[in-house]
């Protein structure tokens, strides 16, 4: 049971609508070094992310650093949405 965050939702950043925030949970992916990249340039677990553009790439601010990524790599990227 995890009533300690029953009004927090995860998904995938590219599921979160434009001007929504979140907290990154994990960035998973298949290749080690896309989620090397990735974690060098901050999306770490923990990191504030908010969706700007959803088309025809997906871009957001992950604390104070834009990035633009293909969809395929925002979908591998977890986040926390709501209240804790």
């Amino acid at each position: 049971m995890r009533l300690a965050f029953a009004s927090s939702a995860i998904r995938t950043l590219s599921s979160l609508e434009e001007g929504e925030c979140g907290e990154v949970l994990e960035v998973r992916s298949h290749s080690s070094g896309r989620t090397d990249r990735l974690l060098g340039l901050g999306v770490t677990p923990g990191a504030t992310v908010t969706l700007l553009q959803k088309f025809p790439g997906v871009v957001f601010l992950c604390d104070q650093t834009e990035l633009a990524v293909e969809r395929g790599v925002a979908d591998a990227i977890l986040v926390r949405t709501g209240g804790r």
